[in-house]
């Protein structure tokens, strides 16, 4: 197998929906982003291997969206791309797919990537609508259109707003974390307290420079919004609950509805040494899994048993690592992964025989997590997979787990090494 080399990435500003990029769609952002990646990179009518994005909040007329977005930037139109989603751990996914194909030789190069907006969502009629005017477009008399016109209620007009909720439960992923915290014992006490970390962490960051050459300005917007410098402790502790009047979950403590895009670029490092790129880290492996959150299981702790099995598989314990990249969908699913991998009867579970043990807290998330930069769904596993890689980079040497848990209890995470 070839290494499989992170030469680097771009993105635009994570902004809170419905205020700066409002009515500007996942295409724009993200074919934005590409043709940053372009120019950075020297890749101007040059052919990819492949490129690889996705959206959860898409049309059905963007059957083609990769591959659109790939039209619109200077790359060789000989490049092909493809659609994928696995909703929060798309983009993550999606350069784990291309780390696979240029590790077994079949592509040189190759751009994962993802975009996601709540600002430009693509509203639904109900069925019932659809149908009638489908039956519309295909009635053959007069007669026949006026009598489907007629039947049209004005209750067939209510828009359908598209739900972060499970099918197979009708809750929210917000409601199903309150759940996993009161089964782990988490209080809002240590919630808020991560929450704090991950602002002070990511504030810092900007204010060393880290993201200057990682984040472009994009429609006037020069860094992420939702970064708050000034949050204090006290601050977090007077937000109401956002999901259950009694729980411990807030806006404070969980990623807010996010607009953004990324993208990643990948190469082998024979590739990489010919084009004279810097390589950031390695991709090493990567491995998913879902749990059976229907029955009872958590529905965001499926990167438990992800994390256990790709550490199995590579002789190595979880304290093996220089930094922890693990997604905060809510900070509350951080802390319920982290115990129960100090949880001996959990861990039998993973097929371990002793609990997986603890981390060290000062390695997770140091340059800032979700719940300070944002959660635009399908853009956060490239936006994570650049930051470590960069962190890595400027340590000179070591190692990183990424993970990300996605709706429908399922998770993906990842090995980055340098």
């Amino acid at each position: 197998m070839k290494k499989v080399a992170i030469i680097g990435g771009q993105r635009i500003p994570f902004v809170k929906s419905f205020k700066e990029y409002n009515h500007i769609s996942n295409q724009e952002m993200l074919t934005f982003v590409l043709n940053a990646l372009v120019s950075r990179y020297q890749l101007a009518g040059k052919r990819i291997g492949e490129v690889a994005l996705g959206a959860l909040l898409n049309r059905s007329t963007e059957w083609n969206f990769a591959r659109e977005c790939v039209l619109g930037t200077a790359l060789d139109p000989h490049t092909p791309a493809y659609n994928l989603q696995r909703a929060c751990g798309t983009s993550l996914d999606a350069a784990i797919q291309l780390g696979l194909r240029i590790g077994c030789g079949q592509i040189d190069t190759g751009i994962a990537g993802g975009s996601d907006t709540n600002s430009d969502i693509p509203l639904l009629f109900k069925q019932q609508l659809a149908w009638k005017l489908t039956d519309l477009r295909a009635a053959k008399t007069l007669g026949a259109r006026l009598k489907i016109l007629t039947s049209i209620r004005f209750k067939d007009l209510t828009p359908v707003y598209p739900s972060i909720v499970e099918p197979r439960t009708g809750l929210s992923m917000g409601q199903h974390t309150e759940k996993m915290v009161a089964e782990w014992g988490i209080t809002r006490e240590a919630q808020d307290a991560l929450a704090y970390q991950s602002h002070m962490n990511a504030a810092k960051a900007y204010a060393e420079g880290f993201f200057n050459d990682l984040v472009m300005e994009f429609k006037g917007v020069k860094k992420d919004t939702i970064v708050r410098a000034d949050t204090t402790p006290a601050k977090l502790a007077a937000l109401k609950p956002a999901f259950d009047p009694n729980g411990s979950l807030t806006a404070g403590n969980s990623t807010l509805y996010t607009d953004g895009a990324s993208a990643l670029l990948l190469a082998s490092e024979e590739y990489a040494q010919q084009q004279n790129w810097p390589v950031m880290a390695h991709l090493v492996d990567a491995e998913s899994a879902a749990v059976d959150y229907v029955n009872g299981e958590g529905l965001l702790m499926a990167p438990t048993y992800a994390v256990a099995r790709m550490l199995k598989r590579n002789h190595l314990k979880l304290q093996d690592f220089d930094i922890y990249e693990i997604h905060e969908a809510f900070c509350g699913q951080v802390l319920c992964t982290l115990k129960a991998w100090e949880d001996v009867a959990y861990c039998k579970k993973l097929g371990w025989d002793a609990p997986l043990g603890s981390i060290d807290r000062t390695k997770l998330n140091i340059k800032g997590g979700s719940v300070a930069i944002g959660h635009p769904f399908a853009a956060t596993g490239t936006r994570i997979l650049a930051q470590a890689a960069k962190i890595l980079q400027e340590r000179g040497s070591g190692r990183a787990l990424v993970s990300i848990c996605t709706a429908g209890g399922m998770g993906v995470v990842a090995i980055l090494e340098r």
